[in-house]
């Protein structure tokens, strides 16, 4: 989830920091960096995961009430993230301010892309791409001036 500040960062992170040290399950596990959050929710099966998701995300949906900050449910994303080699139902129903958010096979976190696997070869193939496309770039410049 993300949201905009207009008061300075130290106010932000006083006023972040309440959110972080909210009343978490013992399986949930909130972290921040500027104005990105992510609250992890660790269970032993998806509908598990699910329902302690929501009430998590109900107690930083009260917070936020209490302290007139908006999150953006277009910019907040969710993934269930599993090792779990077996099938098993993968779509989860978690809502932010009553609206559902949209869930991904894979999610961005400070510039790293991390699949369902947690992985980081969709990272990996991305960030070639982009260094392939600079080389080409560069390439055809240089060969302009030789």
């Amino acid at each position: 989830m993300a949201s905009k500040s207009y008061c300075g960062p130290g106010y932000w992170n006083v006023q972040f920091n309440s959110l972080l040290n909210l009343n978490y399950g013992k399986r949930t596990k909130a972290i921040a960096f500027a104005d990105d959050l992510i609250i992890a929710v660790r269970e032993g099966n998806v509908q598990e995961a699910e329902n302690f998701a929501n009430i998590e995300i109900n107690k930083v949906t009260n917070w936020a009430e209490e302290t007139k900050i908006n999150f953006n449910e277009q910019k907040s994303k969710i993934m269930l993230a599993t090792r779990r080699r077996r099938r098993e139902i993968t779509e989860v129903n978690v809502y932010l301010n009553t609206k559902p958010l949209q869930q991904f096979k894979s999610i961005q976190y400070l510039g790293i892309t991390l699949d369902t696997k947690l992985n980081i070869r969709e990272h990996i193939i991305s960030t070639t791409n982009k260094c392939t496309q600079l080389i080409h770039t560069l390439a055809k410049s240089a060969k302009l001036n030789w």
